[in-house]
């Protein structure tokens, strides 16, 4: 029995994008964004973000990870640095980001390089988190193989013991990457499909250049 989708349409209708309406600044664009997200609701983890990676298999591979900080440097997310995607990103450091946001009908494509953040960084957002996420992160090896959950919730609970009154110390293969972007691409949904698609382009270090695509 096929699985045919071909119903699964939707007409784009809530908003435009044009380009006298564009922050000249990508950045300054995305926090718009996000804050109107937030603003209208209806959606749980306006963070969330897929992060593209290419193993050492050689195959891409995508996962929903959670945006932390972001600013004119770059967009920040933190990871085990031995898991599946901090090794790809370690030995090939290009990387997509992309954000759909469906309550306002809007995507967002964010293509650059990922490198560490400076270990004070990881130290401070590390020590932020709930306490049973930093113990989380001592326990997960992450991407590993395991037999089975009961492996996990043995060490937690030993840990919990150990660290009952005492401070989580981040561990070192855990900490935050930092995402550079070379290119943002916003990308408004309209009816017929014909929807709105601007690109901005960093240009050496400086400047972006903005440029409408098809949609």
């Amino acid at each position: 029995m096929e699985n045919k989708l071909h119903d699964y349409r939707k007409s784009y209708e809530k908003a435009s994008l044009i380009r006298e309406n564009l922050n000249e600044n990508p950045i300054q664009q995305f926090r718009t964004w996000f804050y109107d997200v937030e603003k209208s609701g209806g959606l749980d983890e306006a963070n969330a973000m897929t992060i593209s990676t290419i193993g050492e298999d050689g195959f891409t591979k995508n996962r929903i990870v959670l945006l932390k900080s972001y600013d004119e440097n770059g967009f920040v997310f933190y990871t085990n640095y031995e898991s599946e995607k901090g090794k790809a990103l370690s030995n090939n450091p290009k990387t997509c980001l992309s954000f759909f946001w469906p309550n306002t009908e809007r995507q967002v494509i964010i293509k650059g390089e990922a490198e560490k953040v400076p270990e004070s960084v990881s130290d401070n957002y590390f020590a932020s988190r709930p306490k049973g996420s930093q113990l989380g992160a001592l326990v997960s090896n992450q991407s590993s193989v395991i037999e089975g959950r009961e492996i996990l919730e043995k060490e937690l609970n030993l840990l919990e013991d150990k660290y009952k009154n005492r401070d989580v110390p981040r561990p070192k293969n855990w900490g935050g990457f930092l995402v550079r972007p070379q290119s943002i691409e916003f990308w408004q949904g309209r009816p017929n499909r014909l929807h709105d698609r601007f690109r901005f382009t960093l240009i050496n270090n400086l400047d972006w250049k903005i440029e409408r695509l098809a949609p």
